[in-house]
């Protein structure tokens, strides 16, 4: 199998009332820990890579590591650039082979935003690279993303519509009530549906059928893990994520991926803080990174078969 754009799989998924995980990697075995559940699933799914996590291992490193992945598992794979925002950083991973770009223009005024992904929207379609983009603005911190509860905003569903005929992105994230990070709600977890099907429903009206919406900020945070975590000295108190009902929910609408990445360092470093504390005498990384992939493994796994859907969709009967 190959490297792929996200086209045609969210177009899959759209259809058939599922969403695509979009997992946040960032070495050897947060790659294999994602592309293993998904062997086991036959599930597609999208490997995320950040600015910083670029910045951390080296573009040529991440790609080599993805690339010998795919040959193992035999499935068709997205690679995508998450939250870009710098030029330099963009440019290369379309030289490199990212086959997916996020451009990240949504601290920009509406006009900056439309401007330059239109300008990014040219450069990546020239090479058969996908582009998602995103309007609104979701509270938290992850990665270099850091906006304040008082700046977060929602997406308009009318400038989503303008935004999509003016730049010709391939799906868009929309603010609905996600944050980035472990802390994701104040007070009752809820998303705002009706302003979801309002963009969906413009969309169709409009001619533009089967568009992919991206949910950003959705992972659940796992109280397991959380509290495996503070257990072996962790500081994730009142930690709290999006309910898997309301993921589920997302999902069976025009949500057609679904980004996580908070839960995947959670379930790490709970892994790594236990094998620490019961094996104080381990000075092998293999050791405890090994049980850290598993447990990442377990987390993707799960996600997969229980809350995405995605399960199965990389078999050719699973199409509309």
């Amino acid at each position: 199998m190959a490297l792929v754009n996200t086209k045609k799989m969210l177009e899959k998924a759209f259809i058939n009332k599922y969403a695509i995980g979009a997992f946040n990697v960032n070495n050897l075995e947060t790659v294999q820990a994602v592309m293993r559940a998904a062997k086991k699933n036959n599930s597609h799914v999208i490997l995320q890579i950040s600015q910083g996590t670029i910045k951390y291992a080296g573009i040529k490193y991440l790609i080599n590591i993805v690339n010998e992945s795919i040959k193992e598992t035999d499935l068709d794979i997205a690679l995508h650039l998450d939250h870009g925002f710098d030029f330099e950083i963009i440019k290369s991973t379309i030289e490199n082979g990212f086959s997916s770009i996020m451009f990240d223009g949504s601290s920009l005024s509406y006009q900056d935003n439309i401007r330059l992904t239109k300008k990014f929207c040219a450069m990546a379609h020239e090479k058969n690279i996908t582009i998602e983009a995103e309007l609104g603005k979701l509270a938290g911190i992850e990665d270099e993303i850091k906006v304040s509860n008082k700046d977060a905003s929602y997406t308009d569903p009318e400038q989503a519509l303008d935004f999509i005929k003016k730049t010709g992105i391939d799906s868009l994230a929309v603010s609905i009530g996600t944050s980035h990070g472990a802390y994701k709600f104040k007070g009752e977890a809820k998303l705002d549906f009706d302003r979801l099907n309002l963009i969906s429903n413009m969309l169709e009206d409009s001619g533009i059928k089967n568009f992919p919406i991206v949910l950003h900020g959705a992972s659940s945070i796992d109280k397991n893990y959380v509290n495996l975590c503070n257990k072996f000295g962790g500081k994730l108190s009142n930690a709290s994520g999006v309910p898997e009902e309301i993921l589920k929910k997302a999902s069976r609408l025009s949500i057609c991926k679904i980004n996580i990445d908070t839960d995947l360092r959670i379930a790490m470093t709970s892994s790594i803080r236990k094998s620490f504390f019961e094996n104080p005498e381990n000075i092998d990384p293999r050791n405890y990174l090994s049980e850290a992939r598993d447990s990442l493994e377990n987390v993707v796994n799960y996600k997969i078969k229980n809350i995405l859907g995605s399960k199965g969709s990389c078999s050719v009967n699973n199409v509309n």
